[in-house]
């Protein structure tokens, strides 16, 4: 019996099995059900599942009838390779989808011999995009990524600008060039000012920098121009979550970015991590954002939280060069830091009455915390370069060089499982 409420906080769910067995540490067990879309080697792209190491075709789960007993009344959902036509489900709905796949995945499922023959090994297919993505707004939600930045670049002042406390400060992004996990970061050119030179050249980046950011997907209902997504409905309108790496070419941001910010230096990839992590699978990690003391500005009603809308999500960047056999653990931290949430995010960007639409993309901004090591990005780890990070193969970094490899991974511990993400993971090439 599917819970009506869409909940996922029973003990029965967190106790449930499949019987497709999982180790403990594994990122997918059944109390997971991500989405994604994949492809076989040569075959075509298709929206599918994950359970532990097999994905699982969504189009056979519609063929088998697994869906029936929702009325969705939408026809066939996942035909094509793109999650937008799910994306635009209400969120009980998809909520609900979501407990029919797992109710099909359990030890005593009926549906049990049919399924077994549907699994594909992980190891059998590439990640693709899981959607058409529309538009893309990237974030400056860390307190403390913005603090170091600051203190970086505006050393004799306040290292917050006047509006920051006040409202999530973001920028928009390209939508064209997002790309999936595996896909190789070539190196940017673009102008670049040398250091005590009066004029730009156009040259090759030479501080190439990533940032680990999470990601949520919009869906639902599409607001029209000129009307706001509430803050007390926001969250109905997160489909799930990613891991994100917005690459940055520090020089050439540099030079650009007074006085309107982020541009090329930002818009030369984007890559997220395969699977997209659904609110309902996090609700057990739901945890308080961090508290405004005395000395903040109050917040206006609109971006006021109904609730603990911060996630307990353990973050975690590696990096291998070409002379190491494995890679490193170079920062660890946690989403639970973030200052803003993507409710408070979504709800600003409508505050003008700007419309969003299912597949459209939202990213945090760089994942930062209060100790060195839980620094989101090698201009706060390296402090813009003047202490560079040591390597296992004795070489060190103040950015990235070609050959590295960044690996990114998330997850959230529950007792006894983990719901996890993944990894998102490139070479850097020139």
């Amino acid at each position: 019996m599917l819970d009506q409420s869409g909940s996922h906080l029973t003990t029965e769910t967190i106790q449930m099995n499949s019987f497709v067995k999982t180790d403990t540490d594994s990122h997918f067990p059944i109390q997971n059900v991500p989405f994604g879309v994949c492809q076989g080697r040569g075959g075509p792209a298709f929206c599918c599942t994950r359970i532990g190491d097999f994905v699982l075709e969504l189009r056979a789960l519609e063929d088998l009838g697994i869906f029936k007993q929702l009325n969705l009344e939408t026809g066939r959902l996942f035909e094509e390779p793109s999650l937008n036509r799910f994306m635009e489900l209400p969120q009980l709905q998809r909520a609900l989808l979501r407990q029919s796949i797992q109710a099909a995945l359990r030890e005593n499922s009926p549906h049990k011999a049919a399924l077994e023959q549907m699994l594909t090994p992980w190891s059998e297919v590439e990640p693709r995009l899981p959607a058409a993505i529309g538009d893309y707004t990237d974030f400056y939600a860390s307190r403390w990524h913005a603090s170091n930045v600051g203190k970086m670049f505006r050393p004799d002042g306040d290292p917050l600008l006047p509006n920051w406390l006040h409202l999530p400060v973001g920028y928009h992004g390209r939508s064209s060039s997002i790309v999936p996990s595996g896909v190789p970061v070539r190196r940017p050119k673009g102008q670049i000012l040398p250091p005590d030179a009066n004029s730009p050249i156009d040259a090759a980046s030479r501080l190439l920098d990533y940032e680990f950011e999470m990601g949520a997907f919009f869906g639902g209902e599409s607001n029209n121009i000129g009307s706001r997504i509430p803050i007390s409905s926001a969250h109905e309108h997160i489909v799930g979550y990613v891991i994100v790496n917005d690459w940055s070419a520090r020089d050439i941001q540099k030079w650009e970015y007074q006085p309107l910010g982020p541009f090329n230096a930002k818009n030369f990839q984007t890559s997220i991590s395969s699977w997209i992590v659904t609110p309902e699978a996090l609700d057990e990690f739901r945890v308080p954002q961090p508290q405004r003391s005395p000395q903040d500005p109050p917040l206006l009603e609109y971006l006021t939280p109904p609730n603990d809308q911060g996630l307990n999500i353990k973050v975690e960047t590696w990096l291998q060069s070409q002379k190491m056999d494995e890679p490193q653990r170079i920062s660890a931290g946690n989403f639970s830091d973030m200052w803003w949430s993507f409710e408070q995010m979504l709800a600003h960007h409508t505050s003008t009455g700007c419309p969003f639409r299912a597949g459209d993309l939202l990213a945090s901004g760089t994942v930062s915390g209060p100790d060195k090591e839980s620094r989101g990005c090698l201009l706060e780890l390296t402090w813009r370069g003047s202490e560079p990070l040591q390597l296992a193969d004795g070489s060190t970094r103040k950015f990235l060089e070609d050959g590295d490899i960044v690996t990114m991974t998330a997850f959230c511990q529950g007792n006894g499982y983990r719901i996890g993400f993944g990894e998102l993971s490139a070479k850097v090439v020139a």
